[in-house]
């Protein structure tokens, strides 16, 4: 669910910020866009808000995507039994996916409220990949600095091309 609303909050930024540029000289649509600026969320299950905040993160990087759309991966906060259930299922989702492999050209998103329960799932879902089965696939890391380096070395097997923006 959290997949779905976060590409709804990401294609209703892309038809906003296309809106805005219309008829617009450059510095009155720079102007605009950043006044539209979501800052991030405090509440880590306020999933609207995370999803806003962080679509627009996905907006500014989804250069070299040749896809239609990005895959973006909601890693839910929390440590309820629910919680985990729904991280549980999630990864069990990504872990398809990479066993599956995915094409080149496309851009795999994962971002959450803690950043290092998202480093998790990426590291768990990743760790079966073959060498070089995601080369020129975007996978974008939404998340804390401190997360960073262990992702990368999880990644860097896999060939992906690998982007991370702090929050």
């Amino acid at each position: 669910m959290y997949k779905y609303a976060l590409l709804a909050a990401i294609a209703l930024g892309s038809l906003a910020l296309a809106g805005c540029n219309k008829g617009e000289d450059e510095n009155a649509g720079q102007a605009t866009a950043q006044a539209a600026q979501v800052s991030k969320p405090t509440d880590p299950n306020d999933a609207k808000a995370w999803n806003s905040y962080l679509g627009q993160i996905v907006q500014k990087n989804m250069q070299g995507m040749t896809a239609d759309r990005p895959y973006p991966y909601l890693v839910n906060a929390g440590d309820s039994d629910d919680d985990k259930a729904k991280r549980d299922r999630q990864l069990s989702n990504v872990q398809d996916t990479v066993a599956r492999g995915v094409l080149p050209g496309n851009m795999l998103v994962f971002a959450g409220p803690e950043s290092a329960k998202t480093a998790d799932l990426i590291i768990e879902a990743f760790k079966d990949a073959k060498p070089g089965s995601f080369k020129d696939v975007i996978v974008l890391f939404i998340g804390d600095k401190a997360d960073q380096e262990r992702v990368t070395t999880a990644l860097q097997p896999t060939g992906a091309n690998l982007r991370f923006v702090a929050m």
